[in-house]
């Protein structure tokens, strides 16, 4: 007869289950939340596991506490294992103003470990562990109640299963001498700026074509009254005015109402009330900003010529050792970081420091200065070190 999984619904019960795992070498953790609707994403359960311990916590729960579990995610000699931890860390930042620690994702090992470039968990059980998943649930609305013991072996699964996944890459990252690597992208990942929002920053992440300053003044002021707007009233940014708008505005700069409803995707509704008199108000305060003070977007220098089949060249090479090396190409170079390094002198990208320039950076150079061929022998791409010119 299958177990009846069952959710921690109170505080007392949670507190126990916490202080049962306190003492672990680490835990597993997941979440499940829903962000279609709110401008914050809704945490709707979250999956711990240990050794031989696991639970769901049901944080929809009346008059549930989790101060109990944010203390343990804080736990510094507590690991907590997650796969592709982004928006889980997202999620306990905006709850906690704390980013988990410390914290070890099997995506980032897995990349490390030679293992593929963004893995996803259901490819690692299957590959790694030859298990198989039932994913019949994974379109389930969380935030309803009761959830069924199907919906709940599901999401308990995300984390059963991840910890035989974290014994594993532990044990290849012992024999490979590889902490340090994955320790690195760790610290980059749970840096508090990757969750810190700036609205006045929020205008880059919007897909223009215009550098012109004033323009650029406009769509910045537009943009960040949006996000705030969003996060005041809990809505996602397109439910206050879409992207394709606020480009608009940015290129029309309306002064009134009656010009803002002329805008497409704004309605009349909207230019004469609350909402567009903020909006102008925006706009008004961008087109007051004096010359000094306007963005500017840095014009993309032209590469000079050679440098196209260069970058090749050396994508080439990043593609053979990232092989022969066993770790994922993307952890090391970009093809941004390959264009520097082929295009500048001494350029400031991760591949020219630490592992990385051992790995790969070391070669990018003599292959740049002559010191070194590539030649294809069969299936296979050989390294030809030529020495000195």
């Amino acid at each position: 007869m299958p177990m009846t999984i069952k959710c921690i619904t109170d505080t007392a019960e949670l507190a126990a289950f916490c202080a049962k795992v306190a003492d672990l070498d680490y835990i597993t953790v997941d979440t499940e939340f829903l962000r279609e609707k709110t401008y914050y994403p809704k945490l709707c359960l979250i999956q711990v596991a240990g050794q031989e311990n696991q639970a769901i916590i049901d944080p929809l729960a009346d008059g549930i506490d989790l101060s109990a579990f944010y203390e343990l995610l804080n736990k510094e000699d507590l690991v907590k294992v997650f796969h592709a931890c982004r928006q889980d860390l997202e999620i306990f930042y905006q709850k906690t103003g704390k980013v988990p620690s410390p914290v070890f994702d099997t995506q980032v090992a897995a990349m490390v470990t030679g293992h593929g470039d963004q893995v996803g968990y259901e490819t690692l059980v299957n590959r790694i562990l030859n298990r198989r998943l039932d994913k019949s649930a994974r379109f389930t609305d969380w935030s309803m109640r009761p959830l069924s013991q199907k919906q709940l072996a599901y999401a308990l699964s995300d984390v059963t299963h991840l910890c035989d996944i974290y014994e594993l890459f532990k044990a290849e990252l012992d024999r490979s001498d590889r902490h340090s690597w994955l320790e690195e992208e760790m610290v980059s990942t749970t840096q508090l700026s990757n969750f810190e929002i700036d609205p006045k920053e929020s205008w880059r992440k919007i897909k223009s074509r215009g550098t012109e300053p004033r323009f650029l003044a406009v769509l910045r002021e537009v943009a960040a009254w949006r996000e705030l707007e969003a996060q005041q009233r809990d809505v996602p940014k397109n439910r206050i005015v879409r992207d394709e708008a606020l480009l608009d505005i940015a290129g029309s700069k309306p002064r009134n109402a009656k010009e803002l409803a002329k805008i497409r995707g704004v309605s009349d509704g909207f230019a004469e009330g609350k909402l567009g008199n903020g909006l102008l108000t925006a706009v008004s305060q961008a087109m007051a900003l004096p010359e000094s003070e306007l963005p500017r977007v840095p014009k993309k220098e032209r590469l000079p010529d050679g440098i196209g089949p260069l970058s090749d060249l050396l994508k080439v090479l990043l593609k053979k050792q990232s092989e022969e090396h066993q770790v994922a190409s993307r952890l090391i170079a970009n093809a941004s970081d390959l264009e520097l390094i082929a295009g500048q002198k001494k350029p400031d990208v991760p591949a020219m420091h630490g592992w990385r320039y051992e790995l790969f950076g070391r070669q990018a150079e003599d292959l740049k200065a002559g010191r070194l061929a590539l030649a294809a022998k069969g299936n296979n791409i050989k390294i030809i070190e030529l020495g000195e010119e």
